[in-house]
């Protein structure tokens, strides 16, 4: 069967930083370490005056096609992932479209277009709407264009304003991938949750404690759905385990738990055995209650042991390093943490090719997917080809002062007028309001 994938991977983020130990935590009071250490986040990525979800996906779009010699004619479908659209019934994969035919011959006019929505899992729905397009032979040898592209902020004094952050990821979806293939086998596990959400408001509510526990409960299911079809799974199984990553401390509290369910009944678990014990198992108690009491305590205990502490260090810990430095980008959240670790891979001259990881994504609302990728040959050259640094070193470094302003600029409900703090150079900007308060794009040489 032909091998369905990644081909390529191109990112933008916001051109402006907040650092978060520096300027924001002297400004609440705060411990620097709440935010470093505590919630796992140095600096976040917010969106200049003149960008927006539009312009970041269509310059990380722009980006990808320049980099693959990609023409129109050579994408079938546009599928844009994103819980910060503007517009309840045009989508921004016609924007970016739009865009993008400024610059290049030929249109997009027979290529499928849509918009996903399921909170930070759309980006990864829109890769198996991709992968099921492609499998069924529709896609007459062209590729699909996914795009990633979020701003996420949060009502100013929210908790979760030091998790804000802004960027687009672009992925080409083709047969015969350069980066890697994806797997048949999906796992889910979805219900009907009230963790996260946006009720015609552009600042979510978030119930922050049950939004960790909906997060921790539906991967335990999507894992458990996962193994129903494709076997027990192991933690040797996997080179890397990128996590949908709201905020790398999320993260810790899923790969323990995703550790503890691989191990159970293995030689872990019996390496283990004398040191911490074995698992708890639910017939030895009495009550629920009684049985997750005895699983916290374990995992309080397992999460202490080198064992485990080498294992996350070379498996989960290579996910984050990206997201450390720029936040929460909701929708191509997975997708940043599955770059970081190949960005390692590469950096670190190991050789990935054959290898597998495990991905971990999910939507508040809620649902989880888990499916397996395996690293293709080309993937170092993809993965070194990009400018990942340079964009994150390159951003302007803002004051607490200039941080609200930024953020008024971009909350729907407040017109402020504010001089952008970079300059456009080679990419698609925001330039003003149509005449039916549609929103307007052009290049800037």
């Amino acid at each position: 069967m032909t091998a369905v994938g990644i081909d390529a991977i191109e990112i933008r983020t916001g051109k402006l930083k907040l650092d978060l130990a520096e300027t924001f935590a002297p400004q609440k009071g705060e411990d620097p370490e709440k935010y470093t250490k505590g919630i796992g986040l140095e600096q976040s990525s917010f969106p200049d005056v003149y960008e927006d979800i539009v312009t970041m996906g269509a310059n990380a779009a722009k980006s990808l096609m320049d980099r693959k010699g990609l023409v129109p004619d050579d994408i079938g479908r546009i599928d844009v992932a994103t819980e910060s659209a503007f517009d309840n019934s045009k989508p921004v994969s016609t924007y970016i479209a739009g865009c993008l035919e400024q610059v290049y011959e030929g249109d997009f006019h027979h290529a499928n277009k849509g918009e996903r929505k399921f909170a930070c899992l759309a980006g990864t729905q829109s890769i198996d709407d991709a992968y099921n397009w492609i499998r069924a032979g529709r896609n007459r040898g062209r590729a699909a264009l996914v795009v990633a592209t979020d701003t996420a902020l949060y009502a100013r004094g929210d908790p979760g304003e030091a998790t804000q952050g802004a960027g687009a990821v672009a992925m080409l979806i083709t047969e015969e991938p350069s980066v890697v293939e994806l797997s048949t086998e999906q796992g889910y596990g979805s219900a009907d949750e009230t963790d996260f959400l946006k009720p015609n408001q552009q600042f979510p509510s978030v119930d922050g404690k049950r939004s960790v526990q909906v997060y921790l409960a539906r991967m335990r299911e999507a894992l458990e759905d996962y193994e129903s079809v494709a076997g027990d799974t192991h933690p040797d199984d996997f080179d890397y385990i990128p996590f949908h990553t709201p905020f790398p401390g999320m993260v810790r509290k899923a790969a323990l738990l995703g550790y503890r369910h691989m191990t159970r009944g293995t030689d872990v678990e019996d390496a283990l055995e004398s040191e911490i014990g074995r698992q708890p198992r639910e017939e030895a108690y009495d009550s629920w209650d009684d049985y997750e009491e005895a699983i916290r305590g374990y995992m309080d205990e397992l999460k202490e042991t080198e064992q485990y502490r080498e294992w996350y260090e070379r498996v989960i810990d290579p996910t984050i390093n990206i997201s450390s430095q720029i936040g929460n980008w909701y929708t191509g959240s997975v997708h940043i943490a599955r770059l970081s670790a190949l960005k390692t891979a590469a950096e670190e001259g190991k050789e990935m090719a054959g290898k597998r990881m495990l991905v971990g994504s999910y939507g508040s609302g809620a649902q989880a997917e888990i499916h397996a990728e395996t690293v293709r040959d080309g993937w170092r050259e993809e993965v070194t080809a990009l400018d990942v640094d340079d964009q994150l070193a390159r951003r302007y470094d803002l004051s607490y002062d200039e941080y609200e302003l930024v953020h008024d600029v971009h909350n729907h409900d407040k017109e402020v007028d504010v001089e952008e703090f970079t300059h456009p150079d080679g990419e698609f900007v925001f330039t003003g309001w149509g005449r039916m308060n549609e929103r307007k794009y052009e290049y800037v040489e």
